[in-house]
């Protein structure tokens, strides 16, 4: 009986984060239709659910349209744990500006165990397509990403190289990489503070990955651009204009500027 209520609460947490996550994903509003859809989850539990965050304050309803939209209450969860530029919207400001000039993916990348997951991620594509499937909660194994790896190489060489060997072990025989290899990958990145290569999420993108300066925060992020592999992006180019654009939250805390990030000629989408 503990089992299956333990898996009870599993997949409500699950639905919670689902609704969270669908209004990051460029939706501004919702219809409880709006998430039946988009998840195949039953009616009733969904509008039940949702009854239940607008009464937390987490959701506001317009009882016209009969749509949900986030409070700021949601907004501000956690905020006081994140780094300065997460906590007051400086590194989201400029993932948003990024993505719209360059028109791709632009993801905050963490760690958590043996994955790399997309903590947030800005959609600057006009047209929807290859990569559609990824989202803010994409995870997937640091050795298949790029971004992965960077975020390994933030590690010491003792746990770079046990989780390196663990992902091996319970990798399928097809799926099994050259440790030499990807250890030199990872030791690579980590004098670089960039990498380049397959993004993962089954994408079949490209992602040019940076570190974040830590300021005092003991968990390793980085921001990257996903692409298409036959996009005609320059990858030096695009490290110049993350790093440039990540140095310039740092320096200003206090900045309100609306002016936007350009992204230059060799990055634009093609």
């Amino acid at each position: 009986m503990a089992t299956v209520l333990e898996s009870n609460k599993t997949k409500i947490a699950k639905r919670v984060i689902e609704i969270f996550e669908f209004f990051d994903n460029r939706n501004s509003q919702a219809t409880v239709m709006d998430i039946v859809r988009c998840y195949d989850r039953p009616q009733s539990s969904t509008s039940e659910l949702l009854a239940s965050l607008v009464e937390m304050g987490l959701l506001y309803k317009d009882q016209r349209s009969r749509t949900y939209h986030p409070t700021p209450r949601l907004a501000s969860l956690g905020s006081s744990a994140q780094p300065d530029i997460v906590r007051d919207g400086r590194l989201f400001a400029f993932m948003d500006r990024l993505a719209k000039s360059s028109r791709h993916f632009v993801a905050l990348f963490g760690r958590v165990g043996t994955h790399v997951q997309i903590f947030r991620l800005s959609d600057g594509r006009r047209q929807t397509g290859g990569g559609a499937d990824i989202g803010s909660g994409s995870s997937e194994r640091l050795s298949e990403s790029a971004a992965g790896q960077l975020l390994l190489a933030t590690l010491s060489n003792d746990e770079a190289g046990k989780i390196l060997r663990r992902l091996n072990a319970e990798a399928a025989e097809d799926d099994k990489f050259s440790y030499p290899a990807m250890l030199n990958r990872v030791s690579l990145w980590q004098r670089q503070g960039h990498a380049t290569g397959d993004a993962g999420f089954g994408s079949g993108m490209r992602v040019t990955a940076v570190l974040l300066p830590t300021g005092g925060y003991d968990r390793a992020l980085a921001v990257g651009v996903i692409y298409p592999a036959a996009s005609a992006v320059d990858p030096d180019a695009l490290v110049a204009t993350l790093r440039n654009g990540i140095e310039q939250c740092v320096a200003e805390p206090y900045a309100q500027s609306t002016t936007g990030i350009t992204a230059p000629p060799m990055m634009r989408a093609v």
